[in-house]
């Protein structure tokens, strides 16, 4: 503390506390604790009311990480007030911890700017909620393992019995049970005097206290305890809480584990370790490989659903059944199925299409999608992955009614999943460049940053399998590539590129296995332009994408067993036009298409003609059109649209009278009704579409022909839902508010402070002496308020008034006046720190500011 100044007198409230804070200091506070500026607090009393609340405690201290929160635990088991050298003792024990002595200022700043602490270093106080929610009690006992004092814990015993206590402690009797608990417990907290006397126990007993010291202090005895318990009960060593019951009292325990209010005290958060090492260009090509992937798994997706997807539940959500069924079609996983489907639904690419008979399908942002660049488009997924909260790792696990979680559905939303991902990401971010992270290493250090809500390190809490669920999706989506983050990544996340390390011999090898660590120099690679503050981070992240991504191609590579080969991606209307004339056989590093009599048969459904294929081929192809390929486009062209159906309910007709006298004596065609009206018609009981599918089957080739006798073209309808926006995320409380609203806030906060704290002068007849009025508004007469207002334009003196808006929301305002004239005021308002005009009818009263005192500023 500076001695140049007078010291200001210690705060006697939180309130008093947070009036002498800055405007930083307020704005600290309200950042790191946003719900309490919704809605804004009218001055700092309400301020400090609403930080005391039990919610909001209750999140404040699970925001805590580690150690700022045992420093919180260390205070509740302390006495109130509590020194700062009393608060170190307990954290760093008798013998001293650099470490702890070093991180304990931050973690009392962080309390303090938090609001849960207050006061000067000679007597902190945490707030009386936190208090009671860290504080042990035989229903909650406390992280620390500690239990009450020994004040507590006799607080019903009779003073006959604590008076026998103190004589068989060694300590004189006194006259009343309040001095005589003060006497055992200074005997308790003074380290000498606790060690004689424990040296006089036997160890028999001494194990027993051994048992208890660190947690759960309590234990059971019988109504006739053994002698070593009866003779820590003798000397208070043992307290009974309870019929059966006996506890460790506080200081007792505190003496036997050397001052230390916790077992370990993790002061430093733990470190993430590098596992493996990879060159950067490695890392961004694999990362690049996977993007690529990514991008073909939601368009495949989305292509199978093209004419309509699954159906909705009636809970909301894909059925189990739908979910394998998309798993096969996608050849993957059901827990990587799901979370394609996810991202395409958290991407806005993917909706219901709200109609009676509701079903999934793409959104018209597909189409748009679609027509962007490859990189572009993956920082559309990228991006929908990092601010979504709906979490597909949740998929196929059970939820508290013990119903399947489905895909799509409900229940999926995780406040925290953003922040984790975020978090993840960025302790990925630095390691060295290429270095995949020990995956025990993130979780522990996540659990430093935010301790589970049961205290414990056991099981896996919901962030770390938040954490585990992030390093598989970032790795599929290609944000990361061999566990490593990419350059593109870094760029997502707006971080800066990594320094250079020292360049290692050009001999290294790349490590191969998952088990090689990382050596000792690793290769620096520079990304290939620098990162510019102004650039968006999506487009800096496509920008490095795109280099990696490979270039589509305009080529396939046709075989004589009628396949053809794509030896990579294919530029957009080829590959949209190789789906309609040959089905995919195999997919991988190339993409097999095999054409067959029905695939050739869609092609020409779809309005192309043989010519049109010939061509379409010849351009297209690196590699000569094999002559069976040929072959089959003619046969099956020559054979195409040679029938006709169209609508009686259906006929058929046929220049060529052999070719229905053929149909007719087919037994397949029984089922279709078919009879003759003519030479060259049939009709038919089915209708067009199952007589144009009925006579496929038999080996023929219809066309379906309009009401005018041409050839009806039949293409595949793209479903599509109405506009759809993506899913909104769901917020983890209320967000950060930004500089423009803790500003305003503060100014409103500090202003109503002001109006209701400001001196005023005492009324006469009226009880209240100078002061704040008990915060009532002032009440006077209309003549009276009108004479005061007049005066006060005439002195320039500033007055308190009270104020009924037009919604009937009452105010305190302090004002200076300027004018009075026509029913209005038009005054300088301190409150809101600008120049107003209030009608008069709607003041209250008014009241006279009493003069400052002479030592106050």
């Amino acid at each position: 503390m500076s001695t140049e100044e007078k010291p200001a007198a210690a705060p006697r409230s939180l309130a008093e506390d947070l009036r002498g804070r800055d405007d930083v200091g307020l704005a600290a506070l309200l950042r790191s604790r946003p719900d309490l500026v919704t809605p804004v607090p009218s001055d700092l009393t309400q301020l400090a009311t609403r930080a005391g609340t039990r919610a909001s405690v209750v999140r404040a201290l699970e925001r805590l990480d580690r150690f700022a929160l045992q420093t919180a635990q260390a205070l509740a088991v302390a006495a109130d007030p509590t020194p700062y050298d009393e608060l170190l003792g307990l954290l760093a024990g008798d013998q001293g911890d650099p470490a702890v002595s070093a991180a304990l200022p931050h973690a009392v700043r962080t309390l303090r700017e938090q609001a849960l602490v207050w006061g000067g270093d000679d007597r902190m106080r945490l707030v009386r909620t936190a208090r009671e929610l860290l504080s042990p009690s035989a229903q909650h006992p406390s992280p620390t393992g500690l239990g009450p004092t020994v004040r507590e814990a006799t607080a019903g015993m009779s003073p006959g019995r604590i008076q026998e206590i103190v004589t068989a402690a060694g300590l004189p009797s006194t006259h009343d049970s309040v001095s005589a608990v003060t006497a055992l417990t200074g005997l308790f907290t003074d380290r000498a005097r606790m060690s004689a006397l424990l040296a006089e126990v036997p160890s028999e007993s001494t194990e027993v206290l051994e048992r208890l010291v660190w947690g759960p202090p309590y234990g059971q005895v019988t109504a006739d305890p053994a002698p070593r318990l009866r003779l820590l009960l003798d000397r208070g060593l043992l307290l009974p809480t309870a019929p059966g019951t006996v506890v460790l009292p506080r200081e007792v325990a505190l003496h036997l584990r050397g001052g230390r209010a916790h077992r370990v005290t993790e002061p430093v958060p733990p470190p993430v370790e590098p596992a493996t090492a990879h060159r950067p260009q490695v890392v961004d090509a694999a990362a690049a490989g996977q993007a690529y992937t990514a991008l073909a798994a939601v368009e495949e997706l989305l292509k199978d659903w093209d004419e309509g997807g699954p159906a909705v539940l009636r809970s909301g959500g894909l059925s189990v059944r739908d979910l394998k069924r998309t798993a096969v079609a996608l050849d993957v996983p059901e827990p990587t199925a799901a979370f394609w489907v996810e991202l395409a639904y958290a991407a806005g690419l993917l909706a219901s299409d709200g109609e009676e008979d509701e079903r999934y399908a793409a959104t018209p942002a597909y189409d748009t999608w679609l027509e962007r660049p490859a990189a572009e488009r993956w920082t559309v997924l990228a991006t929908a992955w990092l601010a979504a909260t709906r979490t597909p790792g949740l998929v196929g696990g059970r939820d508290a009614k013990d119903h399947t979680v489905a895909a799509l559905g409900p229940g999926l939303d995780r406040s925290a999943a953003p922040e984790v991902r975020h978090r993840v990401l960025a302790l990925l971010a630095g390691l060295p460049e290429g270095a995949a992270p020990v995956a025990d290493s993130v979780w522990a250090r996540l659990r430093w940053e935010r301790p589970p809500r049961t205290g414990g390190d056991d099981g896996e809490d919901l962030r770390s399998r938040l954490a585990r669920w992030t390093l598989t999706e970032a790795e599929m989506l290609g944000i990361t590539g061999r566990g490593a983050l990419s350059a593109h990544g870094r760029a997502l996340l707006g971080l800066p590129a990594p320094k250079p390390a020292r360049p290692a011999h050009p001999a290294e090898p790349e490590p191969r296995g998952p088990g090689d660590r990382l050596p000792v120099h690793h290769r620096p690679t520079p990304p290939p332009a620098p990162l510019s503050p102004a650039e968006p981070r999506n487009i800096a992240a496509a920008r490095l994408l795109a280099p990696l991504l490979p270039e589509p191609l305009d080529h396939v590579l046709l075989q004589a067993d009628l396949t053809a080969v794509a030896p990579g991606p294919l530029q957009r209307p080829l590959a949209d036009m190789l789906d309609i004339l040959a089905d995919v056989e195999s997919k991988g590093g190339a993409t097999v298409y095999r054409f067959t009599p029905g695939s050739v048969r869609r092609a020409l459904d779809a309005g192309q003609t043989a010519a049109d294929l010939h061509a379409f081929l010849a351009a297209h192809s690196r590699t000569p059109v094999p002559q069976p390929l040929t072959y089959l486009i003619d046969d099956v062209a020559r054979r195409h649209g040679h029938l006709r159906v169209g609508a009686a309910s259906a006929y058929v007709r046929c220049d060529d009278e052999a070719v229905l006298n053929e149909i007719l004596a087919d037994k397949r065609a029984a089922g279709l009704g078919l009879r003759r009206l003519a030479p060259t018609v049939l009709a038919a009981r089915a209708d067009p579409a199952g007589l144009l599918e009925g006579l496929r089957q038999m080996g023929f080739a219809p066309a379906a022909e309009s009401a005018e006798g041409d050839v009806l073209i039949t293409r595949a309808h793209a479903r599509r839902t109405p506009p759809r926006t993506p899913p909104e995320p769901v917020p983890e409380g209320p967000p950060v508010p930004d500089d423009t609203l803790l500003t305003a806030a503060i100014r409103a906060v500090r202003a109503g402070d002001l109006a209701a704290t400001a001196p005023r002068k005492p009324r006469d007849g009226d009880g209240e002496a100078a002061g704040n009025g008990g915060g009532a508004l002032p009440r006077t007469g209309s003549a009276e308020t009108l004479a005061t207002l007049q005066a006060a334009v005439l002195t320039g003196e500033a007055l308190w008034i009270g104020y009924v808006n037009a919604e009937g929301a009452a105010s305190q305002r302090v004002i200076a006046p300027v004018r009075v004239e026509g029913g209005f005021v038009t005054a300088y308002d301190h409150t809101a720190d600008e120049v107003r005009t209030y009608p008069l009818h709607r003041i209250t009263g008014v009241a006279e500011l009493a003069e400052p005192a002479d030592d106050e500023s």
